[in-house]
């Protein structure tokens, strides 16, 4: 069986602080916390054992540097995947009147959901 599937025998100090954090992690997500953000939080504030290498620490700064050059591009990505799920149905069923209307009768929001189709088709 491998390490991660393998079931371990927890003492109470875990379970006290997996309860505690799960709380936390609870209340943060109900406060309007994101997850990208509560993971940055818990990186960067984690203790790592005297014992951890200096390889893994240096890791683990690489990666929050990296999630913080990211964040702007991948947070777009994610408004612009979630347009595309939600809003594309929609905004189809008001392509077709507004494509009828001449230029100048068009309203401002039809004329973006138009620009918004030609750009995601």
């Amino acid at each position: 069986m491998d390490p991660i599937t393998r079931p371990v025998a927890s003492s109470s100090f875990h379970r006290s602080a997996a309860k505690h954090l799960h709380r936390a992690v609870t209340s943060a997500q109900r406060n309007g916390v994101s997850r990208r953000c509560l993971l940055t939080l818990l990186t960067s504030t984690a203790a790592i054992p005297p014992g951890g290498s200096e390889s893994r620490k240096a890791l683990l700064q690489e990666y929050l540097k990296k999630s913080e050059e990211n964040k702007e591009k991948n947070d777009k990505e994610r408004l612009d995947d979630y347009y595309k799920r939600n809003y594309k149905d929609y905004f189809g069923l008001i392509e077709g009147p507004a494509r009828e209307k001449k230029e100048e009768e068009r309203t401002e929001s039809e004329k973006r959901i138009l620009e918004w189709l030609d750009k995601n088709k």
